[in-house]
């Protein structure tokens, strides 16, 4: 269990959306500093947060932000692209490119940020995943964040020995730029952060967001044609 109250924080993708609300519900908690992380800083809007300039899937940028940022216990890997491109249709480097972003980008954080975590005495990772890391309707962002989810656990394992807890947060759609285009049901970006959190503090392995991400997991177990009607039309 991490409790937020005084902690240390990054937030990659910490300008908008999820990202900006986990900032909030941070602060909000009492956490002691927030390191919020952009392509450009300048987008960072939270008056009490630490803006950083972070391009997760360059080495050599995400090196210098944990060079910078070394009192942090609480990396929360939420940066994230979707592109959902077609495995059969879109060019390879659309797929290439969200695996670089929703699979590599995190890796890569995670591996700079270990070392400075376990410096500080240990600590807690999150990393944003999706309802559609279980269900592959949306091409290579599908295909990624299930990648991305195997890697977590993976993660969770090797870093049990060394003081580091990791939770995985899946939700469906949630109501930020990424989904102005969707017309549907949308959870708000404050409760997911809400939810984020008391997953943290409660050392909770997985948090399910919302009914869409607990129905999707709870279809993992049934027959295929239960998560994909289409298969008996």
């Amino acid at each position: 269990m991490t409790d937020i109250e005084g902690v240390t924080a990054i937030v990659t993708g910490g300008s908008r959306g999820i990202g900006r609300a986990l900032v909030e519900a941070l602060y909000a908690r009492g956490a002691a500093k927030v390191y919020a992380t952009a392509r450009d800083p300048r987008t960072v809007t939270h008056p009490d947060a630490v803006p950083l300039a972070l391009e997760m899937t360059d080495p050599a940028s995400v090196a210098a932000a944990a060079a910078r940022a070394q009192d942090v216990t609480l990396l929360i890997n939420n940066a994230g692209a979707a592109v959902g491109a077609s495995f059969l249709d879109a060019p390879v480097d659309d797929v290439r490119r969200e695996f670089d972003t929703n699979f590599y980008g995190p890796l890569l954080t995670t591996r700079a940020f270990v070392p400075v975590i376990e410096r500080n005495g240990g600590g807690h990772i999150l990393t944003v995943h999706s309802a559609l890391s279980w269900l592959a309707t949306a091409g290579s962002y599908s295909a990624s964040k299930a990648a991305l989810w195997a890697q977590t656990n993976a993660l969770r394992l090797e870093l049990l020995p060394r003081g580091i807890a990791v939770t995985g947060l899946h939700v469906g759609y949630v109501d930020t730029d990424m989904t102005a285009r969707v017309d549907g049901p949308k959870s708000d970006p404050a409760d997911v952060a809400a939810r984020a959190l008391d997953g943290i503090e409660a050392g909770a392995y997985e948090v399910l967001a919302d009914e869409v991400s607990r129905r999707v997991k709870a279809g993992l177990a049934g027959d295929l044609a239960v998560l994909y009607p289409q298969l008996t039309a």
